[in-house]
């Protein structure tokens, strides 16, 4: 049932054509920068040494309020600041940034660039976007790579370095056959490009759910939105550094996911009953994961099994209490940690440009640990069918705080003191 899927992994090793632009496009960048001035300055340095020609984009910040000491540091590069007071998300931020532009204003982009402010760029990023344009796709993803190699050894952990293989999986192992297979790409907010005429049509950002880029997703499935993974295109951005924090966030990542699917799995499926068939990207939603769930449902009832027999066998003084326990407990286990464990190989060989930073021992760890990691997201699925109902706050995840602006402050207290 899952051969289809493993097929899939085979393109990760696949890069799309390279196309060179004919033109210079202006594009617009979208930080939304909420209470982020500690950490945004790696982001605005990265922006000042883009090779794209300064006159074809623009910076635009949206914080919530005037007096956040983010607004200083933008107007500091020449950044436009855009204040939307009512922000209860990201996607609120970045609709109130869509809906306070003017028609002249809006359409001078040719397209709009979702950035978090904890990210950093490589010089030629911008570059490579407008090269990515040349190509008849709607909305981009970038690659990512992360934030915490750049530092030394104290800015990453062995929970940071498994939260990186989130990108690849998601990428390389999957957007990468989805784009050469038209299939609508499992979204990325971070580094995603979006062209105008896909804003003008869903009138600004009218997403609100923990995901507002799955949510996106949703509607490239319903209006038929094309996408495409550009890995020339690099974008560094910053993993947490504690479990707890990892757990969080992929705990309101599928929170979002099923909101997502609350609102619009009947959708595509009265389009499917309408139209009369089903096309790649509506089977692929609907159907990719059940081979899955079956694979993980099915050991589960194994194991269960196995050591109601074991307890049987012993309580009967059987010696195939030992069989029991071997074959029904343990030998399950050990074949999903060792099908998990190879997913995480392939997933580090086909993001080696980063993992390859790494020393052989934290890619040890990281390869070992990964796979029980992964498999916290059997509890994180039932705990977010809870949260589903109810609601989670959109909250910031712990940084790891900017050098530069975190000496000012101290030497800013110790004149105080």
């Amino acid at each position: 049932m899952y051969i289809p899927k493993l097929l899939q992994l085979c393109y990760a090793f696949k890069k799309p054509p390279y196309k060179k632009a004919t033109e210079k496009r202006k594009i617009s960048l979208i930080i939304p920068a909420r209470n982020e001035s500690k950490i945004i300055g790696d982001l605005f340095d990265s922006i000042l040494k883009q090779d794209y020609d300064k006159a074809y984009f623009d910076v635009n910040v949206i914080v919530k309020e005037e007096n956040d000491p983010t607004v200083q540091l933008a107007q500091a590069i020449g950044a436009n600041v855009f204040i939307v007071p009512e922000q209860t998300c990201k996607g609120a931020a970045l609709d109130g940034y869509f809906k306070s532009l003017t028609s002249e204003q809006f359409e001078q982009y040719e397209a709009f660039v979702i950035i978090d402010a904890d990210a950093v760029l490589e010089p030629d990023y911008i570059t490579e976007l407008n090269n990515a344009l040349e190509n008849d796709f709607q909305i981009f993803l970038s690659r990512k790579r992360i934030k915490n190699y750049l530092g030394d050894r104290k800015s990453r952990t062995v929970f940071s370095n498994c939260s990186a293989l989130t990108y690849p999986f998601l990428d390389d192992l999957g957007n990468t056959y989805r784009t050469k297979k038209g299939i609508p790409l499992n979204m990325c907010g971070q580094g995603m490009m979006i062209r105008k005429e896909v804003i003008r049509a869903i009138d600004g950002w009218p997403y609100r759910t923990l995901t507002e880029d799955y949510e996106l997703r949703m509607d490239c499935i319903l209006k038929g939105f094309t996408s495409m993974y550009y890995p020339y295109a690099i974008i560094y951005t910053e993993e947490v550094l504690r479990h707890k924090d990892s757990y969080n966030r992929r705990l309101r990542w599928v929170t979002g996911f099923s909101q997502c699917d609350k609102m619009y799995k009947k959708k595509i499926k009265k389009q499917i009953r309408k139209r009369g068939s089903i096309n790649a990207g509506e089977f692929e939603y609907l159907f990719s994961l059940y081979p899955l769930i079956f694979f993980i449902v099915t050991t589960i009832l194994t194991m269960c099994g196995g050591a109601g027999l074991s307890i049987y066998y012993a309580y009967h003084d059987s010696p195939l209490w030992v069989n029991s326990l071997i074959f029904l407990v343990g030998m399950p286990i050990a074949i999903m940690y060792g099908l998990l464990f190879l997913y995480c190989l392939l997933a580090m060989i086909s993001y080696w440009d980063v993992f390859g930073k790494l020393t052989a021992w934290e890619r040890i760890a990281t390869l070992f640990l990964a796979p029980l990691i992964t498999l916290e997201y059997f509890p994180i699925f039932i705990q977010s069918r809870v949260y589903a109902r109810t609601s989670l706050d959109w909250e910031q995840t712990a940084r790891v705080e900017y050098a530069k602006e975190v000496q000012k402050e101290k030497e800013k207290r110790n004149k105080r003191k």
